[in-house]
């Protein structure tokens, strides 16, 4: 017969209820990045259909790049958390499928929605907007072929160790993703778009609420992959 031990038993108990209440902690913040890409992505979408079809190119630039950087790319880098709601079920496998996927399609449609802005107009790249557009263009381009190798790490095992691949790819995407949403929240911060959002006027506080969303969610969905680059990064150095 075994006796059990009350002590350690409500140990058990403990630590499983921590781990519980964490687990819905990172559900719950999941749920919140998925409605704020919704509700972002949507109202920069109608905001370029503002005008009807067809598409002026600085509509369609907006159209793709959100579409690319803000949609995809975000869902891309979710679909690798443990805890995301549309991936919790799939095999590691499958998840890396999607993640490819949907960071490849992203990545393609964020840098054609830069490249035709960029070449409808005579001065590039002097603006804050335009700026950071520019690094985060650089930082998904590497991050794109970079990726590459990051799928067939496996097979390049005997060449390139794993994580050296993986590792960088995973700062690149992260530096890409923060450098978009900074040009988007100057794109936010154009008198078009408050205007839009604000016909009264100032104080423009729909066009600053959309600005915080996209933080926000940016800063939920970057978490577990710069988490990951450090403990892989702490392995390689022990």
């Amino acid at each position: 017969m075994v006796v059990a031990d009350p002590e350690n038993g409500s140990k058990f108990e403990n630590v499983e209820t921590e781990n519980y209440a964490l687990k819905i902690f990172q559900t719950s913040l999941n749920l919140l990045a998925h409605i704020l890409i919704g509700i972002v992505v949507g109202i920069t979408i109608m905001f370029a259909f503002r005008n009807g079809l067809p598409l002026s190119i600085s509509n369609l630039h907006i159209l793709l790049c959100v579409i690319g950087y803000q949609l995809l790319m975000a869902e891309g880098i979710l679909s690798l958390c443990a805890h995301n709601s549309w991936t919790a079920g799939l095999r590691v496998v499958d998840k890396r499928r999607a993640h490819a996927i949907l960071l490849i399609v992203g990545s393609v449609l964020a840098i054609v929605g830069s490249l035709i802005k960029s070449a409808d107009k005579n001065v590039n790249f002097n603006t804050l907007h335009g700026k950071f557009a520019l690094v985060a263009m650089v930082f998904t381009t590497v991050c794109l072929v970079n990726g590459l190798t990051s799928l067939y790490a496996y097979e390049l095992r005997k060449c390139i160790p794993g994580s050296f691949s993986k590792i960088p790819h995973i700062v690149f995407g992260v530096v890409a993703f923060v450098m978009s949403l900074i040009s988007l929240c100057y794109g936010y911060n154009y008198n078009s778009f408050k205007r839009w959002s604000s016909p009264d006027g100032p104080p423009f506080g729909f066009a600053y609420a959309v600005m915080g969303m996209s933080a926000a969610f940016t800063f939920i969905i970057i978490v577990n992959p710069m988490i990951t680059a450090f403990n892989k990064t702490v392995r390689v150095i022990k």
